[in-house]
């Protein structure tokens, strides 16, 4: 009877939300993404904060597809990038990872391969001979259960079998998105396992504070509080050293508009074409939700941070859009025109023992806690 409900409430979504001063914003046709997927129903749903944030979200794999908030002068933009129907994102032409949750392993792991308890688990090629993001069928490819749904919050789980993607253990996920009256998108994960696993998740929502569409995000204003970096090699695996940040582009332990040194020389920029590296959170205690990063956008005043209980995040900087395919309002997706701040454990971990863990033992519960809070200056 649950799922019947969630599937009816799905259908009647609204195609306006009301935000605050009661204007409303234009939403996609949730008739747009109703599909039978793996003989299971993929939806569209709307949530709002009650104080100006309105989101949609499909649950072929979590995906978050429009997120409207105001700038200074209460005019709203939708400030993530997406397509307009469900079918764009199965048979995908372009961009993969709009807006979903990213796993069983989030970033990447060197020749899809590692070991665990002695035993080799090979893993889905897909990124220049490395594994990324889950694989050639991840998480962001799954269509979850839509075990709850109310005003400004949805609840999703999905059981992974064991062997899926190559990796071991049947773990089970239970995944939170929650828009707060204080206009936070907070993301909270679960999972457990029947077997020992590495597991690393992440939100890979592509931000862009002026709208999706409306230009280069390499006049955002970001700050990033970390000391180091794990640098990569020429195909985004860490080294496994730690590099400091002072003196170098990296270091946005204050303000920076992140075109100010994107193009300079050096060889990490090199490697990643730009920034597409995992920073290593300042002073985390283990349970600890921290302010891990700010992004401001100067022009119309919108202002994300970044919370999170995780000891990385990682910021690409768009460098890999092309301009060949179109968004979900018609404009093309062009070069450096979104960023991701993904929060996580590192790149490769469980191939570098002097990394943070991903290991997870039957008995013991993964948890991560991701904050995405909006406003303006």
């Amino acid at each position: 009877m649950m799922k019947i409900l969630v599937i009816l409430l799905a259908a009647i979504s609204l195609l306006s939300c009301k935000v605050e001063k009661k204007k409303e914003v234009a939403l996609l046709d949730a008739n747009k993404f109703a599909m039978l997927v793996d003989e299971k129903n993929v939806s569209l749903y709307t949530l709002e904060s009650g104080n100006g944030v309105c989101m949609q979200v499909t649950n072929l794999g979590a995906r978050v597809v429009s997120l409207w908030t105001p700038d200074r002068k209460g005019n709203y933009e939708d400030i993530v990038l997406g397509y307009e129907n469900i079918d764009r994102y199965i048979h995908n032409e372009g961009e993969r990872f709009l807006g979903p949750v990213v796993g069983r392993y989030a970033n990447r792991i060197a020749n899809g391969q590692f070991s665990l308890d002695g035993v080799t688990y090979n893993l889905p090629i897909n990124n220049n001979g490395q594994s990324l993001h889950g694989g050639l069928k991840g998480l962001d490819m799954v269509v979850w259960d839509v075990d709850k749904i109310s005003k400004n919050e949805i609840n999703f789980s999905y059981i992974s079998s064991d062997g899926e993607e190559g990796y071991p253990g049947t773990v089970r996920y239970n995944m939170s998105y929650i828009l707060t009256p204080e206009n936070e998108f907070k993301i909270v994960y679960t999972a457990t396992t029947d077997k020992a696993t590495v597991i690393n998740l992440s939100h890979h929502g592509i931000f862009n504070l002026r709208g999706e569409g409306n230009g280069r995000i390499t006049d955002h204003i970001l700050t990033i509080y970390a000391d180091y970096i794990t640098p990569v090699n020429k195909v985004l695996i860490p080294t496994g050293e730690l590099m400091p940040v002072e003196n170098t582009p990296f270091d946005f332990r204050k303000p920076t508009a992140i075109g100010e040194r994107i193009d300079v020389e050096n060889d990490q920029l090199k490697n990643g074409g730009g920034y597409d590296h995992n920073w290593v959170v300042s002073n985390r205690t283990t349970s600890e939700i921290k302010h891990v990063a700010t992004l401001y956008e100067p022009t119309f005043g919108r202002v994300m941070e970044v919370w999170s209980d995780q000891p990385g995040i990682q910021f690409y900087s768009g460098n890999f859009f092309n301009g060949k395919v179109k968004g979900k309002y018609g404009k093309t997706l062009n070069y450096r025109e979104g960023l991701a701040l993904e929060t996580q454990k590192f790149p490769d971990s469980p191939n570098q023992p002097q990394f943070p863990s991903t290991r997870l033992n039957p008995g013991e519960t993964y948890t991560h806690t991701c904050i995405y809070k909006f406003s303006t200056k």
